[in-house]
């Protein structure tokens, strides 16, 4: 099970934690880039991909393509953050 976080480069709150942690957190200079990215996740065998709310309105796919998939898990964030 592979999972990998996406955001924005400017976003400087979204997961911090997972980031912190090391895990697989990409920040995305071209926010229009967020389709062919999550394509390149997919081909690399990445079941699970969490993105941030904002980035996930640059999305074209995410209704139409990405929801048909069956093994694949796409997760959109909320928009507040917690301060622990």
């Amino acid at each position: 099970m592979k999972i990998s976080w996406i955001k924005s480069s400017s976003d400087k709150n979204s997961f911090k934690i997972p980031e912190n942690l090391g895990f697989n957190v990409i920040s995305l200079n071209d926010n229009d880039e967020v389709d062919q990215k999550i394509d390149e996740l997919i081909k690399n065998h990445c079941n699970t991909i969490i993105l941030s709310n904002e980035i996930a309105g640059f999305s074209q796919k995410i209704n139409n393509e990405y929801a048909k998939m069956k093994n694949i898990d796409i997760i959109i964030s909320r928009d507040k953050y917690y301060k622990l």
